[in-house]
């Protein structure tokens, strides 16, 4: 008889990231650094290597890196710089499966220099005692791409809508993200879609469980969530005319 796939996280997952969030030192951390590679880490980079090929079935320029460091795991150090929340560590784990695009910008590979940086769909994972979400979009776009966004959206509101508007969809997920208090101008204040114009983000996500985390077959579960998510990362990418 086959062995029972083990899980990626367990409770003890959520034990570090509670006990980290009521003694966030280095000192503490670094005392318990071990626990954090069992229990955080290693799953997290297991997870991320087991989602690279079925990723590339709903996109073939999705990426989920397991390497240790520049993948898809975001580092566990807060940035202080331009914070007054000192504390030095994050109490979530975070990971994001990017563009291609992305990757290959900084590499100096495509012709947007101008921008400094590609603006591109991601999908994110959130691990977090009672606050676990998964989705993805453009999150915090520039300028130049966020008039290209609301540009395509004024003249394609139907494939929008379709992307976003789905019994699937809104089944499963939200859009969110901030959004201006007023109309943003130079755009028709009377648009069926006008919410949507308002928009500075482009994201949708959707909540899960603590169990769900906890499941073995947690990919499959992620991999169904992500495909109702499909249509949107592809309009995203097409008014930004990139690959998916």
């Amino acid at each position: 008889m086959p062995a029972r796939p083990e899980p990626y996280f367990t409770q003890a997952t959520f034990r570090f990231l509670r006990s980290l969030r009521r003694n966030n030192r280095r000192e503490w951390f670094h005392a318990h650094k071990d626990e954090y590679e069992q229990h955080v880490r290693g799953p997290c980079l297991r997870l991320i290597a087991d989602l690279a090929a079925p990723l590339r079935a709903i996109s073939p320029e999705l990426v989920a890196s397991a390497r240790p460091v520049g993948g898809s795991l975001f580092r566990i150090h807060r940035d202080t710089r331009f914070s007054g929340d000192k504390t030095p560590y994050k109490t979530h784990a975070g990971m994001s499966f990017y563009h291609a695009a992305t990757r290959a910008t900084a590499r100096g590979s495509l012709g947007t220099a101008a921008l400094g940086r590609l603006d591109a769909p991601v999908i994110y994972l959130h691990v977090e005692p009672g606050h676990c979400f998964t989705g993805g979009g453009i999150w915090h776009p520039q300028g130049p791409t966020l008039k290209r966004l609301r540009d395509f959206l004024v003249d394609n509101p139907r494939s929008w809508t379709r992307a976003t508007r789905s019994p699937g969809f809104r089944r499963l997920y939200e859009l969110d993200g901030e959004s201006l208090s007023r109309p943003p101008r130079g755009y028709d204040r009377g648009h069926p879609l006008l919410e949507d114009l308002k928009r500075k983000d482009f994201v949708a996500s959707t909540a899960l469980a603590d169990d769900d985390l906890l499941r073995p077959d947690l990919p499959r579960l992620l991999l169904a969530r992500y495909r109702v998510l499909r249509p949107m990362l592809d309009w995203l990418c097409a008014s930004l005319e990139l690959e998916f």
